[in-house]
């Protein structure tokens, strides 16, 4: 069942259902979709880069970026889109980390389990109790 909400863009409450945004504020991200795949459909644009884009469109950078992590905007038709990976701002197509982020990310996560499990083995070292028979 819908529940009341304000829309993340324009503060309008609405019925939240499968959306996050008002019917209005829907309608114009459709609008200018449509603007921006019009424009990337022409062959001259297809290589077009997202400051050209917004140039050209007029449509916000966030906008596209949401368009391409929602996968309306494929990469792989317009190789030169992509957005900032969240660590360290360069271009990606997929995902919210660049390549190099993720393997540092990994990295860190695998020395953090092996220091985790190092202390476990001390605690349970000091828990030990000897005896000894004289």
């Amino acid at each position: 069942m819908a529940e009341l909400a304000n829309c993340s863009r324009c503060d309008r409450l609405f019925l939240k259902g499968a959306r996050t945004i008002c019917q209005n504020c829907y309608q114009q991200e459709e609008e200018a979709f449509r603007t921006v795949y019009q424009f990337m459909s022409k062959r001259k644009n297809r290589e077009a880069t997202m400051s050209e884009i917004v140039e050209n469109t007029g449509v916000d950078e966030e906008l596209i970026i949401k368009f391409i992590k929602e996968k309306r905007l494929l990469p792989s038709e317009f190789p030169n889109i992509g957005y900032p990976c969240s660590h360290c701002g360069n271009r990606i197509t997929a995902g919210n980390l660049c390549i190099s982020c993720r393997e540092n990310l990994k990295k860190d996560l695998q020395q953090y389990e092996a220091q985790k499990e190092r202390r476990i083995e001390e605690k349970d070292r000091q828990k030990t109790y000897y005896s000894f028979d004289n």
